[in-house]
């Protein structure tokens, strides 16, 4: 009972930790019954639109539920650790880790429903659509009528709540190993290193994205139909991989971006820092940019490399090349919400620093050009990071199809993609800074 009531309390007195949480499990949840709508449509089809629509669910709809799993329990996990001081004083104040448990696993099943119910509408119509894009592009019959029902539903719904109490469930068990004291230390410190089970599983993860690249170019004789989808494979396991390891990879950036930052100025100085004392805190920023910045460049420069190929024959090729662009586009569309939603609630979450560092003589100018600093080291990271998970897809799978190693297409793919990189990083971060300055100094640092 006292676990419920801190459950609806929290969640009134912290709505932007709710928006951000909400803004990460609906659109996770949409993606999801989207595609598992394919499922509900394929017991009407025939046959052959019924294995057309069984392999897009199953290979696509699951590499986009990985995606979003991954995602959205990076997001939640950033912003239980914001709170940190919290639940440290709920601590000292008497709640057991039980209760505390239960209270983060009772929030984050409470938006997830929420945000699940919220999506079935928009489901419906994303669902329609892209089955009547199967059938413009000749993979399903046209006029098939797409049918939403209690697959999409329980799928969307079933998957989206384990993802959050999963996240929740992992937190809350972080934060009751730690005393209230060490809780309060971490919260503007964190310099633990990176957990021996985060770094073992990036490994494989990364390793197996490595695996398709090597198969890809070594085992395919450049015509086979699953040359795609085995290529297409190793971005997206090395942009996670590389995700994974990103607390452990910005702790060495920062000491060896110390000296130049510190050259730049009090806002440099800060900067360097923040990324020593807070590399943990800020490496949840770099996750969504790696995977839009990875994900995008493979799968965009893939199909690039596949245009230039020219093999297949024009009908099946612009079928072919519809149907990437609409997947790439909504995982990418994903990626990039999940990102501004990142940054918009860990900049959110530092109204208590920003507040004290006004109270001490900075001005908010000067809050800003730190945030904005900090954004841009993060973005620069953040590309060249999902670069080099991108080069994993586009290099094996150029070599397969045209013999070249690096397409000249890419180059100006990869240029787009960090260009929307940087607008959506810098913008939600010094807009959300913005934001966060327009209250007093005295209120941001006593309420936060």
């Amino acid at each position: 009972m006292i676990a419920t009531r801190l459950v609806f309390s929290s969640l009134r007195r912290r709505p932007t930790g709710f928006i951000a949480s909400f803004v990460a499990l609906f659109f996770g949840a949409t993606i999801l019954m989207t595609f598992a709508s394919l499922l509900d449509t394929r017991t009407t089809a025939g046959p052959d639109a019924g294995r057309t629509l069984l392999l897009m669910a199953s290979v696509v709809g699951g590499w986009g539920m990985v995606i979003v799993l991954f995602a959205t329990l990076s997001t939640l996990s950033l912003l239980i650790r914001q709170r940190a001081p919290e639940l440290a004083l709920l601590k000292s104040a008497g709640a057991t880790p039980s209760q505390i448990g239960r209270m983060i696993v009772g929030e984050a099943a409470a938006v997830a429903v929420l945000a699940s119910a919220t999506a079935v509408v928009p489901s419906v119509f994303a669902g329609r659509w892209l089955v009547g894009l199967l059938g413009d592009t000749g993979r399903v019959p046209a006029g098939l009528e797409a049918r939403f029902g209690p697959i999409a539903v329980s799928m969307g719904t079933g998957i989206t709540l384990l993802a959050a109490i999963t996240a929740a469930a992992v937190a809350a068990l972080q934060a009751a190993r730690r005393g209230a004291v060490e809780a309060l230390r971490e919260a503007g410190v964190d310099t633990r290193p990176t957990g021996r089970i985060r770094v073992i599983g990036a490994v494989i993860v990364l390793a197996s994205g490595l695996g398709c690249g090597v198969v890809t170019m070594t085992v395919f004789a450049g015509t086979e139909p699953a040359l795609m989808a085995v290529g297409g494979q190793g971005a997206i396991l090395a942009a996670m991989g590389f995700a994974l390891l990103s607390p452990a990879l910005l702790g060495p950036i920062a000491a060896l971006l110390a000296a130049p930052l510190r050259r730049a100025g009090v806002s440099g100085h800060l900067t360097a820092a923040h990324l020593r004392v807070r590399s943990r805190q800020l490496a949840g920023v770099l996750v969504p940019i790696i995977l839009f910045t990875g994900i995008a460049t493979g799968t965009l420069s893939m199909q690039a490399v596949e245009n230039t190929a020219g093999t297949a024959p024009a009908r099946i090729a612009r079928s072919i090349e519809t149907l990437n662009y609409v997947v790439v586009g909504m995982i990418a569309l994903f990626a990039a919400v999940m990102l501004v939603n990142t940054v918009v609630a860990a900049v959110i979450g530092r109204r208590r620093e920003f507040g004290r560092q006004r109270l001490v003589g900075a001005t908010p100018s000067q809050v800003l050009r730190l945030v904005g600093t900090e954004g841009t080291v993060l973005v620069v990271v953040g590309v060249l990071i999902g670069a080099l998970a991108a080069a994993v897809t586009v290099i094996p799978y150029s070599v397969a199809r045209t013999g070249v190693l690096v397409p000249d297409r890419t180059i100006g793919l990869y240029l787009g993609v960090i260009a929307v990189a940087v607008i959506l990083t810098l913008g939600s971060h010094v807009g959300a800074a913005a934001k966060a300055l327009r209250s007093s100094a005295i209120q941001a640092a006593t309420r936060g």
